[in-house]
C-alpha cells in the first residue's frame, strides 16, 4: 500500500512535468488504426466496446487494446497487452515490451476509455504516439484532442457520439 502511494506520487510528478510542455498536435488523417486504453479494474466490457467500434466501420484487425489492472491474481489468465503499476518504473518507463510497443505505435486515433484519472493510465495516454486522442471530459483536458462528456458504463452512447463528431471532422 505504501509503495503504491510512493509510485503514484512519483508518476504524478512526472506527468505534471510532461504536461507543462505538452501540446497535442492533431493530424488531418482519416482514422483507420485505433488504439484503446481501458481501465479493466473499473470497466470489464472490453469486447462489447470493440464490437461497437466494429459496428461503426473500424476493422477488427485495426483495433488494438491496452488494459490496466490494479492487480493480477496468481492464477488469473490475462490476454495480451495489459499492465499494472509493477510494470512501470519509478522514472515512468514501461518495462513490458508489448506495452512499450503499444505506446510507440502511431495510431490514427487513441481512445482513452477511462473516466477516473489514475496516474498509470494518464501516463500511458501522455506517452502514446497517436495522432488523435479521444477521451472523457472528466479526465485532464490537456491530454486529449477531443473529449466527450459521458460515463464509461454508457459505452454505446460514447461510441455513437464519437463517430458522429468524427464524421463532422472528416476523420472517417
Amino acid at each position: 500500500m505504501f509503495l503504491k502511494f510512493i509510485k503514484d506520487f512519483s508518476l504524478k510528478k512526472i506527468i505534471k512535468k510532461k504536461l507543462s510542455h505538452y501540446k497535442p498536435v492533431s493530424s488531418p488523417d482519416v482514422v483507420h488504426r485505433v488504439g484503446v486504453i481501458i481501465d479493466e479494474s473499473y470497466f470489464a466490457d472490453k469486447e462489447q466496446l470493440i464490437k461497437e467500434l466494429m459496428a461503426n466501420g473500424i476493422d477488427r484487425n485495426n483495433i488494438r487494446t491496452l488494459s490496466f489492472k490494479e492487480r493480477v491474481k496468481p492464477k488469473e489468465i490475462v490476454d495480451c497487452c495489459h499492465f499494472t503499476r509493477k510494470d512501470i518504473s519509478v522514472t515512468g518507463n514501461f518495462e513490458k515490451p508489448d506495452v512499450a510497443e503499444f505506446i510507440e505505435t502511431p495510431f490514427d486515433m487513441l481512445i482513452s476509455f477511462y473516466d477516473v484519472e489514475k496516474p498509470p493510465l494518464v501516463l500511458a495516454t501522455l506517452r502514446s504516439k497517436a495522432n488523435f486522442k479521444v477521451g472523457f471530459s472528466s479526465v485532464d483536458n490537456r491530454l486529449n484532442h477531443f473529449m466527450i462528456s459521458s460515463q464509461a458504463e454508457k459505452y454505446p452512447e460514447f461510441v455513437s457520439e464519437l463517430f458522429k463528431y468524427l464524421k463532422i471532422l472528416n476523420k472517417l
